[in-house]
C-alpha cells in the first residue's frame, strides 16, 4: 500500500510561471464519499484509476493503476460525476522538492493551487516565494469536492 503525504497551498503571485512544463489533465470521480475516493484521470497520454482512503491529517492510503485510454475516456464521459475536473499541471523543482501547480479550467477556472508531496508528515521544507496560504486542511480545495462545489460558485 502506498501512502500519500501532501500539503496544499494557494499561490500569492505568478512567480511560478515559466518554471515548469504543463500537462493537460482531465479527471473525474466514480466515488467521492469521505471514506474513499475513486478517480479516473487522463494526464497527457497516460490514463489511471486511483483509489484513495480517508484523510488522516495530511496522509492517506493511495492505490493507482494504469488503465487503457479508451476505458478512461468512456468512464469520464459516461460514469464519472460531473463536472469533470479540467486543469493544467506544472511540475516545478524547488530545493529538492517537487511542486505541482494546478491551473484549473472549466467550472473551476481561476483557481490556482500548489501541492508538495512529502516523505513523512513532519518533514520540513522551504516554500518558494510564490507559495502562499496553506489550505491542506480545507476540504473545499480537494479535487473530489470541486465537482460538488466548483470554484466558480464560491461566494467568498
Amino acid at each position: 500500500m502506498a501512502i500519500e503525504i501532501e500539503r496544499k497551498f494557494l499561490l500569492k503571485n505568478d512567480g511560478w510561471r515559466g518554471l515548469g512544463v504543463g500537462t493537460v489533465y482531465r479527471q473525474g470521480f466514480l466515488s467521492t464519499v469521505k471514506e474513499r475516493v475513486v478517480r479516473v484521470r487522463i494526464a497527457g497520454d497516460k490514463a489511471t484509476l486511483t483509489i484513495k482512503g480517508a484523510n488522516k491529517g495530511i496522509t492517506r492510503a493511495e492505490y493507482e493503476y494504469e488503465i487503457p485510454m479508451k476505458d478512461a475516456e468512456a468512464l469520464l464521459d459516461n460514469l464519472c460525476e460531473k463536472p469533470i475536473i479540467e486543469k493544467t499541471r506544472y511540475v516545478i523543482e524547488h530545493d529538492e522538492n517537487i511542486w505541482e501547480v494546478d491551473e484549473f479550467e472549466g467550472e473551476n477556472k481561476g483557481l490556482l493551487v500548489a501541492e508538495v508531496e512529502l516523505k513523512e508528515a513532519g518533514q520540513s521544507f522551504n516554500k518558494p516565494d510564490w507559495v502562499g496560504e496553506d489550505v491542506s486542511d480545507d476540504d473545499r480545495y480537494f479535487n473530489s469536492n470541486l465537482i460538488k462545489h466548483p470554484y466558480s460558485q464560491w461566494t467568498e
